[in-house]
């Protein structure tokens, strides 16, 4: 209940109108153009009644003379009108998006690793692109045609006042039935646009798993069943954009309804004999054009009304991921370079969704320098317990300590400073070669410091065979480059890094044995004056770490050298025998 009273659809627009503010000067152009759009369309109208009664009917050439003079100064300042309002308001619209969007994004950046655990990358993207595209169009087109047509509506209504109350008591009759239809049908609008950018989210996630995994699918012979799962979600997001038709037809279709029978209704009174006697033919058709002239903006805001409710949907969800629990920081320890001592003690965590624990009860100590191999069963929490140190999770008990301080006590981003990793699966950008080896902080980097740290990792060996070397663009996600060699700038990018912890989970999985034993030879030298913690399933790098700890179901099972844990003949040598023993 507190959620939904904190995205009503007052809150929502108050909050966006909180953006509107910082462009004040520019929304108020927009609103002056508006309307004196709006008052020129009104002023054509009033021209009718002088027009018939004294030019036409008293022949008054003269007068007719200055009423064309008239209309072309409402021309020209229909023009400025329409021109200064759309203008204005479609420049502080977008600059209004352009923030969300920002802020949106910045969101993304800072939210936690739990918060990606529980939506899909598909939807993520949807609420930028889509989603934020939608509250556009409530911000702009919406909103301009919302204050074009009640001006026009308001203009309109001073018109026939002016010309004869009586008569425009009949235009009163629609007031009651619009607000209805406006309140009854706005309720139906918000709950299918909300569903409709569930789907559209949807159809973003199946289309991003087909793509990214299209060798899968292909070789795996999936291309039916994808094709069936897009069907699926596409065909939802038709029905239910065809309900957001049905329901935008009903509603127009009620107001034409209800502006007929007041028209009606106007020649009804109009044509009795007692009222015959009292207007013109001027007044009559004057009004008569004024009551015409309400129908197109009374039917436009109902449209404007499904645009406006798309948009508040829109922004319903946009807010609640601004509004998301950002990643604590609350630390102000800022060393240059710590020593790297890292100790666990009584660690504990579960994901949030998990009633068993991943981690429980762990201690270790990584002292400074020191290499520590994690090993153990697929699901053991070995991953899980490398993400713990960049603080990717916040553990739920237990503490872990860098030389001899709660990594909360150290601000974020200076933890994670002092952290280089290189993960199995390794994260390339759209730049060139030398800009994802420097990358982030690392951006000023001098040249030659880039070439070292390729060289290190045994990567130039591919480089200089490449048409540009280092400023050689990658495309997406690197595709052009084998896995080995996307390996190979990931340690690249550590070992420029230079960082005093280092976490290499599987950094050579993707590595056949001969590049395997040369990125080793590399890894040795980083290794040196720096705490690393390894998981690995091969021998080579288990060997020569200075201690072995096996995890099994969340727990230490064992803790050594390599040849300690061998002769104790337990968990560690049954994994040897089954894993390690083909590597030799």
């Amino acid at each position: 209940m507190q959620q939904e009273a904190a995205f009503s659809p007052g809150v929502v627009y108050k909050r966006l109108w909180g953006y509107t503010r910082n462009y004040w000067l520019m929304f108020v152009v927009g609103i002056v153009g508006v309307s004196l759009d709006a008052a020129m369309q009104a002023v054509f109208i009033r021209f009718v009644e002088p027009l018939i009664d004294r030019v036409f009917v008293a022949k008054d050439a003269e007068y007719g003379l200055w009423l064309a003079g008239g209309v072309l100064v409402v021309v020209v300042l229909r023009i400025i009108g329409h021109f200064s309002g759309v203008y204005g308001m479609e420049w502080t619209g977008r600059r209004v998006v352009a923030d969300l969007r920002r802020e949106l994004f910045t969101s993304y950046l800072h939210l936690p690793a739990t918060f990606y655990d529980r939506n899909s990358a598909g939807q993520l993207i949807s609420k930028l692109a889509y989603n934020s595209e939608q509250v556009a169009q409530a911000a702009t087109k919406a909103v301009i045609s919302a204050f074009r047509d009640i001006m026009l509506l308001t203009y309109l209504l001073i018109v026939m006042l002016s010309i004869n109350p009586g008569l425009t008591a009949v235009m009163l009759l629609l007031v009651p039935v619009v607000a209805l239809i406006v309140t009854t049908i706005s309720r139906k609008f918000r709950k299918i646009s909300r569903n409709i950018q569930d789907s559209m989210g949807d159809v973003a996630h199946v289309t991003e798993e087909a793509v990214v995994g299209h060798h899968v699918v292909k070789v795996f012979l999936g291309l039916d069943s994808e094709q069936k799962r897009f069907d699926r979600v596409n065909e939802r997001t038709r029905r239910l954009q065809m309900r957001m038709v049905a329901t935008h037809m009903i509603s127009s279709s009620m107001v034409q309804l209800a502006a007929g029978l007041a028209m009606v209704v106007l020649l009804l009174v109009a044509t009795r004999p007692a009222m015959l006697g009292q207007i013109t033919a001027g007044t009559f058709t004057a009004i008569f054009f004024a009551m015409v002239a309400t129908i197109p903006p009374l039917k436009r805001l109902t449209t404007v009304q499904s645009q406006m409710q798309k948009g508040i949907a829109a922004a319903e969800s946009i807010f609640a991921v601004i509004d998301s629990e950002k990643e604590e920081d609350t630390g102000t320890e800022a060393p240059r370079r710590v020593r790297g001592e890292v100790e666990f003690v009584d660690l504990s965590f579960r994901y949030a969704a998990s009633e068993k624990p991943i981690l429980e009860n762990i201690n270790l100590r990584l002292p400074a320098g020191s290499v520590t191999a994690l090993v153990g069963p697929s699901g053991s929490g070995k991953s899980t317990l490398a993400g713990l140190l960049p603080r990717f999770y916040s553990y739920t008990q237990g503490s872990i300590l860098l030389d001899g301080r709660e990594l909360s006590m150290y601000g974020l981003n200076n933890l994670r400073a002092q952290i280089a990793l290189v993960s199995q699966n390794v994260v390339l950008f759209n730049d060139t070669i030398a800009g994802n080896i420097a990358y982030g902080a690392l951006v000023d980097s001098d040249r030659d410091a880039v070439v070292r740290a390729a060289t290190a990792a045994h990567a130039m060996e591919f480089i200089e065979q490449l048409p540009e070397g280092l400023d050689t663009r990658l495309g997406e996600g690197g595709t052009m480059l084998s896995g080995g060699q996307r390996q190979r700038l990931a340690i690249a990018r550590a070992l420029l890094k230079d960082a005093p912890l280092l976490i290499l989970d599987e950094a050579t999985s993707a590595l056949d044995t001969a590049a395997e034993r040369v990125i080793q030879k590399a890894l040795k030298e980083v290794m040196k004056n720096r705490t690393t913690l390894v998981i690995a399933h091969r021998l080579s790098t288990i060997e020569s770490a200075d201690q072995v700890i096996v995890l099994s179901q969340g727990r230490v099972a064992e803790a050594g050298t390599h040849a300690e844990l061998l002769l104790r003949g337990e968990v560690y040598a049954h994994l040897h025998q089954t894993q390690f023993s083909g590597q030799g």
